[in-house]
């Protein structure tokens, strides 16, 4: 469970923490909450790209026993930025951007597991949806190291816009599928690259595989069926590495 410091409860203080640029990983709302100041506040978190779930007065209740007034939220522990604010920073700085995006992993080991690795691995920055991923709690950061701290991270609603914008800014998006037919060693990641990665029970959503210029795949001898995405996003990232690397001494 959250630390209670972290929460915020009422529809006042969330929207107030809101428009006073408090960073908030979630927003509660209790279902069939109505009036101008719940349009307001969803209003406002939309447009912040703050995910907000609809639950029942049980949850809230929970959370918050008898001050809520249907409506409770949790300060993040870290700050999310807009990939269009810091794509041209690295262009900017002359370097070669390396981005990961992630499709629904919710497990929260694994997404700290990623993070770690992306930090070592010198990525930029990592995407994820505002809806459908891992919690950022505690368990998440523990998982990571610590890389979160560090790591540079978006949010964002709409993943398609924020394929198309990185597609359009020449950054090629490499779709890590056990479907396709090369492997990740003959993918060259010396480009502006964004590795996608999906969730270990249904993989990327097909919305989003039709993005990708490339798809790459671990082969994997024997019966075994594929990699933990964690372990598998580790040996892609450490390609790149490697294959910048190589380049650096040319």
């Amino acid at each position: 469970m959250k630390n209670n410091r972290n929460l915020i409860t009422g529809l006042h203080p969330v929207i107030e923490g809101i428009k006073s640029g408090k960073q908030i990983d979630t927003i509660f709302i209790q279902e069939n909450l109505k009036g101008e100041l719940v349009f307001e506040l969803k209003k406002l978190a939309r447009e912040g790209r703050i995910p907000f779930k609809l639950v029942p007065t049980e949850k809230l209740d929970r959370m918050a026993p008898g001050k809520h007034q249907g409506v409770a939220a949790y300060l993040s522990g870290i700050e999310y930025f807009d990939i269009a604010d810091i794509l041209p920073t690295i262009y900017e700085k002359g370097e070669v951007p390396f981005l990961v995006l992630l499709d629904r992993i919710t497990d929260v080991r694994n997404f700290g597991a990623i993070a770690r690795t992306a930090y070592a691995a010198g990525v930029h920055a990592m995407i994820i949806p505002a809806q459908g991923s891992a919690q950022i709690n505690e368990d998440t950061f523990r998982s990571s190291a610590g890389a979160l701290h560090h790591m540079t991270l978006c949010r964002d609603h709409n993943l398609k816009e924020v394929l198309d914008y990185l597609h359009g800014s020449g950054v090629k998006i490499v779709a890590c599928t056990e479907d396709a037919e090369k492997n990740y060693f003959e993918v060259d990641f010396s480009v502006p690259t964004v590795l996608l990665l999906g969730s270990e029970e249904n993989g990327i959503s097909n919305e989003y595989l039709k993005y990708a210029q490339e798809w790459a795949k671990i082969s994997m001898p024997g019966n075994i069926g594929s990699l933990n995405v964690s372990v598998a996003a580790g040996i892609i990232m450490f390609e790149a590495v490697k294959q910048k690397t190589a380049m650096s001494k040319v």
